[in-house]
C-alpha cells in the first residue's frame, strides 16, 4: 500500500517541487510565490482544502490536493481533485489506482458525499482509469469557469 501522508508546512519545499514539476509537464504558467499563497494556507489547516503526499514523506513521488465544497445534489460536503501528480519514473506502476481507490473510502468516512474530477477528453487512458474506479462523466454537464 502506498503511503498517503497529510502535508504540513514543513512539507511545502518538498511539495513546491513536485508541483512545479506537474505545472510544466501540464503547461500551466504560475510563479513559485503564487503556489506558495495557494499551498501554504491548506498546510497551515484551512478548512477549504487538503493536500496528501504520496510515498515516503521524505521523498514523496506525488501529491493530491483535494478541494472541498458544498452540494445540495449530492447532499453535503463535496470534493474536487484540483491536482493529482505522480513522478513520470514510477507511473504505470497501479500508485495511482491505489491512491484513488483508498482516499476516497477514507474521506467518504469523513463525511464526504461527493468526489470529482477533471479529465482531457483527449485522455482516453485517464478516463478509462476513472471509470474503472468508479468515476461517471456528466455528459449533460461542462465544466465552465470564470477566473477572477
Amino acid at each position: 500500500m502506498t503511503a498517503l501522508t497529510l502535508a504540513r508546512p514543513d512539507d511545502l519545499d518538498r511539495l513546491l517541487s513536485l508541483v512545479a514539476a506537474f505545472h510544466q509537464e501540464t503547461g500551466i504558467a504560475q510563479s513559485e510565490a503564487t503556489r506558495r499563497a495557494a499551498l501554504l494556507p491548506m498546510l497551515e489547516g484551512s478548512p477549504h482544502g487538503v493536500t496528501y503526499l504520496i510515498g515516503p514523506g521524505r521523498a514523496p513521488i506525488g501529491y493530491i490536493v483535494i478541494s472541498f465544497g458544498w452540494s445540495v445534489e449530492f447532499g453535503g460536503l463535496d470534493g474536487y481533485v484540483d491536482e493529482f501528480y505522480i513522478r513520470p519514473s514510477v507511473r504505470g506502476r497501479g500508485i495511482g489506482s491505489e491512491v484513488m481507490i483508498s482516499l476516497p473510502k477514507a474521506l467518504a468516512g469523513a463525511g464526504l458525499k461527493a468526489l470529482h474530477l477533471e479529465v482531457r477528453r483527449d485522455n482516453d487512458k485517464a478516463r478509462a482509469l476513472y471509470r474503472k474506479l468508479r468515476f461517471e462523466p456528466r455528459d449533460a454537464y461542462s465544466l465552465m469557469t470564470c477566473a477572477l
